[in-house]
């Protein structure tokens, strides 16, 4: 695998670092800015708004620059972002400052993703993808972790601080390490782009992402509330907690790769939701008792990410066949739709933290995963379709 994708690894681990440390931080934050856990949750809600955004608009937008460059301006936009979070005055300049960041992610990963399958043989693609996000999952391994220790100790504050100084680190290790003469796409035209928001098949597979993690995140925006209020620990051990959850990611973010690369997405698609469903609704009783909590939330974690590779692979390769002129779009509304899942998922689990209480997210959120499969089938079974009247035209 080439050097690039470490590059990429690394600035994807100090923007993983910033999206998710505030799960571990919201106990911490919501006191702080004097606001109630679910209006907390805005913060990952409104962050994944920005994403949502960023990624299919600025990638189009960016589409004639050169891929280096863009990469080093939406880490610089990043950095600028962490810091306006660090001396955010109130909770609405907090959420600027979110909103802000998380147009940097947005092109990030969109980019991001299309340049590590350029990078690798064809048959390669869903592991170069992996490698990219494996950066993401080593930021739940220690990012997050550490993140949210700092934030419990210095303040939440001094996180992002910290968050800012490692943004910077990777945009020097994207100078050093990221080729200037990367594949540079054709400019994509309004009409390509359009067609990408029109296609039937390509708007399944957004359905398909947007549902299957928004499932996760009802429940995981507030796992670290479950675990002061119903599993019984302190806030000190959260961070641990999370180290836990950030391993297992590590893991099952690879071997959704491999997975993906083996059998098919479809088919890993399959595994990992149903998996994933199972996950959450055992949470749902087992988050009462400290050893059964930690067990299943070590478990929950290899399926919760390992679905990323698959389905970004799986646009990628419907994109070629179908928008080929457009795939760095068609990727780029992809990870929108991740994080169309993570924000109305989060909004979604505030309603019903806020309503019935924390322990009906795991449950609901089973159900919601459980919707991402059967479309997962269905969009297997017109892959199979596609291929059979391909076979009987020629």
């Amino acid at each position: 695998m080439p050097l690039a994708l470490i590059a990429l690894a690394l600035s994807a681990f100090a923007i993983g670092t910033t999206e998710f440390v505030i799960v571990g931080l919201l106990p911490t934050m919501a006191q702080d800015l004097n606001v109630s856990i679910p209006s907390a949750g805005l913060l990952v809600s409104l962050y994944a708004l920005g994403v949502a955004i960023g990624a299919p608009v600025l990638t189009a937008l960016t589409s004639r620059w050169n891929r280096k460059h863009v990469l080093l301006s939406v880490m610089g936009l990043f950095v600028i972002g962490n810091l306006v979070a660090w001396q955010a005055p109130s909770f609405e300049a907090l959420i600027i400052a979110r909103i802000l960041t998380g147009l940097a992610h947005g092109v990030f990963f969109s980019i991001g993703s299309t340049i590590a399958t350029g990078l690798v043989p064809k048959e390669k693609g869903a592991s170069a993808i992996a490698i990219m996000f494996t950066g993401l999952t080593v930021a739940l391994v220690t990012g997050v972790p550490l993140g949210t220790y700092i934030g419990q100790i210095f303040g939440w504050e001094a996180t992002f601080l910290t968050v800012s100084i490692l943004g910077l680190l990777a945009m020097i290790g994207s100078a050093i390490l990221v080729p200037n003469n990367l594949k540079q796409a054709k400019p994509t035209k309004i009409t390509a782009q359009l067609k990408v928001l029109t296609h039937p098949r390509l708007l399944l597979v957004y359905a398909i992402t947007a549902i299957g993690y928004g499932g996760t995140f009802i429940a995981f925006t507030y796992l670290a509330p479950i675990l002061n209020e119903v599993s019984g620990f302190d806030s000190s051990s959260v961070a641990l907690i999370l180290l836990v959850y950030g391993v297992s990611v590590a893991i099952g973010n690879i071997w959704g790769g491999k997975m993906a690369d083996n059998l098919g997405p479809i088919k890993a698609l399959t595994i990992i939701f149903a998996g994933l469903a199972g996950i959450l609704l055992m949470l749902s009783y087992t988050a009462y008792n400290p050893i059964t909590a930690v067990l299943t939330i070590l478990v929950w974690g290899a399926f919760a990410f390992g679905n990323v590779p698959g389905l970004q692979v799986y646009v990628v390769k419907l994109a070629e066949k179908h928008t080929p002129n457009a795939v760095d779009v068609a990727s780029g509304l992809n990870i929108a739709a991740f994080n169309v899942g993570i924000a109305i998922g989060a909004w979604g689990g505030g309603n019903i933290v806020a309503e019935h209480g924390l322990m009906n997210t795991p449950w609901v959120g089973a159900i919601v995963v459980l919707v991402a499969l059967v479309l997962t089938r269905y969009s297997g079974a017109l892959d199979r379709k596609g291929t059979s009247l391909n076979l009987v035209n020629n």
